[in-house]
């Protein structure tokens, strides 16, 4: 019997979601964080009794989060490849050594890294994990740098061939972005090159589910940006890189230079690699526990009082596929907060309306300082940064 276009869609959109899993649950999908720990620390209000539950992710924001010397940090990942380069990090840290811990985290790339792995204290799986990956270090032609490993990673570097190797005005447009210093400078270099920078084959390529997916987007959040933006997936790309480009000091970028150069440098990286704060890192790693689980079991398996939580993005593919999970995952986060604990979540959606009744009753938003930080992000990627208290 032929198959109508109502039930090919469907199919299209199983497809899609294997493929996400498959990725996702095979592979270190981030290799660095994309949400700005700079508002965030204005909205979290770290103190010295702070107990937080957070994402990992790539596990940069954890260590940033560390210098404010909160007492307790719980990252949180459903994937223990992304626990494993925080793990990675923290040993690195410990060891004390900051030209090399510089080496591999600041320019992504260390000729003796299965030499000094050897030598580190790490937890059974991210020690098998690095053992496995060890090259994930290495700088070669084809892949000069761990900032283009990974999928996230991989992506970005076939993004960026595709940004620069037919255009030698998108090349110099680039080099010249590096330079500036203001964003009157940023904004005519980008009016200069934008008909170059949104060519077709790199709009083409952003549009197809295989680049979200490898950029760690769910088909969830592909169809609340569909839903939300004009021009759909490539219109909410462009207005956010827009926004990137000429809204935002490019000077201290780091995470669009990371992924333009492969590296960052000691002017222009995450504070967790800037020298002056290794001893205080080093000091306090122990306050860095993983938990290679979902949120909602690690309040089952860890129950207590905390004082802050930083969901990144992840309840958008709850709301979409799993709202029964989203729910409990509420229930337990109310049931283990008390009175003024802090929520800290983002959304491609420019429009949270997800969160359940019986949450939102008993939190109290701060739309206002939200949305003003919201702006200030330099990553600039999500379309909404929600900002809540939990209420007795």
């Amino acid at each position: 019997m032929p198959v109508t276009l109502k039930s090919r869609t469907p199919l299209r959109h199983l497809a899609q979601d294997v493929i996400f899993n498959r990725v996702h649950g095979g592979n270190l999908v981030y290799n660095t964080c994309w949400e700005d720990p700079r508002p965030d620390l204005e909205m979290l209000d770290l103190r010295a009794d702070s107990r937080l539950v957070m994402i990992t992710s790539a596990g940069c924001n954890a260590l940033d989060y560390l210098l404010a010397a909160p007492a307790r940090i719980h990252a949180v990942d459903m994937n223990p490849r992304q626990n494993a380069l925080l793990q990675l990090k923290l040993a690195m840290i410990q060891r004390g050594d900051f030209e090399d811990f510089f080496a591999l985290f600041g320019r992504g790339a260390h000729p003796r890294f299965r030499e000094i792995l050897a030598d580190l204290d790490l937890p059974p799986y991210a020690a098998r994990y690095w053992r496995a990956k060890h090259y994930y270090f290495q700088s070669t032609p084809l892949n000069p740098s761990f900032y283009y490993r990974g999928t996230a990673g991989q992506m970005a570097w076939i993004t960026l061939q595709s940004f620069t190797r037919g255009s030698r005005k998108v090349r110099g447009y680039i080099h010249a972005l590096l330079e500036t210093g203001t964003l009157e400078e940023q904004r005519r270099l980008y009016d200069e090159v934008k008909p170059d920078l949104w060519s077709g084959l790199v709009s083409w390529l952003l549009r197809q589910p295989v680049s979200m997916t490898m950029l760690g987007v769910p088909r969830a959040q592909v169809r609340l940006i569909e839903a939300n933006f004009p021009g759909g997936i490539l219109g909410y790309i462009r207005q956010k890189l827009e926004h990137v480009l000429t809204e935002t000091l490019f000077l201290d970028n780091y995470f669009w230079r990371v992924y333009l150069t492969g590296s960052y440098t000691r002017e222009c990286c995450p504070r967790y690699l800037r020298e002056e704060h290794l001893p205080s890192l080093r000091e306090r790693a122990e306050r860095v526990v993983t938990h290679s689980t979902t949120v909602a079991n690690f309040l089952r398996e860890h129950p207590g009082a905390y004082t802050h939580f930083v969901l990144l993005d992840h309840q958008d593919w709850l709301a979409a596929h799993r709202p029964q999970a989203l729910e409990e995952e509420w229930r337990l986060i109310l049931e283990n907060s008390r009175p003024g604990t802090r929520i800290l979540m983002r959304s491609a959606s420019p429009v949270i309306d997800f969160i359940p009744p019986f949450a939102r009753e008993r939190l109290r938003l701060d739309e206002a300082t939200a949305d003003r930080l919201h702006l200030l992000d330099r990553a600039g990627t999500y379309g909404r940064t929600l900002l809540a208290d939990v209420t007795p």
